[in-house]
């Protein structure tokens, strides 16, 4: 579904960091030592440095302070010998136990951020593809936010990196649909606690490569000149032919795993274009802006050749990386927001742009958006700030 429907905007963006900073040099050397100190693993001891520096990120967010530990002290560090190393019954406690405080957060400063009571929302979208429990986030939402028990919940389970602009697309849908319609869409995922004791380099690229985070969006109808948002344009989602085995997220006795193929960027550089250049065929102007999900350093660099993207265009996309890491679903709210925020700075007019991301399947899914900035004078927080105030 593409049609345009110009008024529909996320009104309000919101994003939030647990409390444990990973820089990555010493999370890297904390490995590489543990493993060293293991017969066998001398290999893969080499192999952390490097494959910790090829990433790009220099810093991500934790809910495990277990990750600041030395690696011999560590249960979750990779190579560990540890007889405790914890199962997917206790990771999964860890995330009902911390998934929901950071959502929250996140909610709270979407609703914020565009003015919205809790009252005012009608439909729930939660997003996650890192934990379950039942009853679940859209009920701990719920009844943390004071929502309306009668709030239309529409919970996005395990669709991986592309389902924070699954989300969207949903809920510029619900909008359009439904008069009067709020739509509050909440992504959170703890990338951290499915770190695996294997020394394999999958599993050594993904402890390099993820972090945890949770952000979160206000949809509906905005009214006339109304700054500060992106009006939702057009959204579309396509599955790659032949891609099915190259992006891989299963549940394991220790964690969920992942698989991540080293063919993954040259195939978006080979196949995406095609499907870009049929999503926007006529739609007016080029996209200015490009808020492309980090999956990645190889993902960005390989949309900028096949696209001809200037530096400017990928540096917000790139910045979220250095200083987030990969989180999943996450993580295209913060490119927004920073996009947003980089915009505002400058004084800038409404820009067209561009919002895309990649999840098993692999599946596409790419949305039309306008930025109309409020202008120098309002930015939003970084989500690593001080925390939010609380919405009345």
């Amino acid at each position: 579904m593409d049609k345009p429907n110009s008024d529909i905007a996320i009104l309000g963006i919101g994003t939030a960091v647990p409390p444990h900073r990973l820089v990555q040099e010493e999370a890297a050397q904390r490995i590489a030592e543990g493993l060293a100190n293991l017969a066998g693993n001398g290999d893969a001891a080499r192999w952390v440095r490097r494959i910790f520096r090829q990433t790009s990120v220099e810093t991500r967010y934790t809910c495990l302070p277990d990750l600041l530990e030395s690696a011999e002290r560590s249960r979750y560090a990779p190579g560990s010998t540890r007889p405790d190393i914890p199962t997917t019954r206790e990771r999964m406690e860890v995330y009902r136990r911390e998934s929901v405080p950071l959502a929250l957060e996140a909610a709270r400063r979407a609703l914020r951020d565009s003015g919205t009571p809790p009252s005012a929302v009608t439909h729930l979208i939660t997003v996650s593809c890192t934990g379950f429990f039942l009853p679940g986030l859209d009920f701990e939402l719920v009844r943390g936010l004071g929502l309306s028990p009668e709030v239309n919940r529409f919970p996005v389970t395990f669709a991986g990196c592309a389902a924070g602009l699954t989300a969207l697309r949903l809920a510029r849908e619900l909008a359009a649909g439904n008069a009067g319609a709020c739509v509050l869409a909440v992504c959170v995922e703890l990338c951290s606690i499915h770190i695996q004791p294997s020394v394999d380099r999958e599993d050594l690229f993904a402890a390099s490569l993820f972090g945890d985070g949770a952000g979160a969006c206000v949809v509906g109808r905005a009214w006339p000149e109304q700054k500060n948002v992106f009006t939702l344009d057009g959204a579309r989602a396509t599955l790659l032919p032949d891609t099915a085995d190259e992006m891989l997220w299963r549940v394991g006795d220790t964690g969920f795993q992942l698989y991540l193929s080293p063919r993954i960027p040259s195939l978006i550089e080979q196949r995406v274009p095609e499907v870009i250049t049929r999503f926007l065929a006529g739609s007016g102007e080029a996209p200015r802006w490009w808020a492309i999900h980090p999956g990645g350093r190889g993902i960005i660099d390989a949309l900028q050749r096949a696209m001809g993207l200037s530096d400017g265009q990928t540096r917000a996309s790139r910045d979220i990386l250095r200083r987030y890491g990969n989180l999943s679903s996450v993580t295209i709210l913060f490119v927004l927001e920073e996009i947003r925020r980089e915009l505002a700075a400058k004084g800038q007019a409404a820009e067209p742009g561009i919002a895309l991301a990649f999840g098993p399947g692999m599946q596409a899914e790419m949305v039309r958006m306008t930025c109309v900035p409020a202008g120098s004078n309002r930015t939003a927080t970084h989500p690593e700030e001080a925390h939010a105030a609380a919405v009345p």
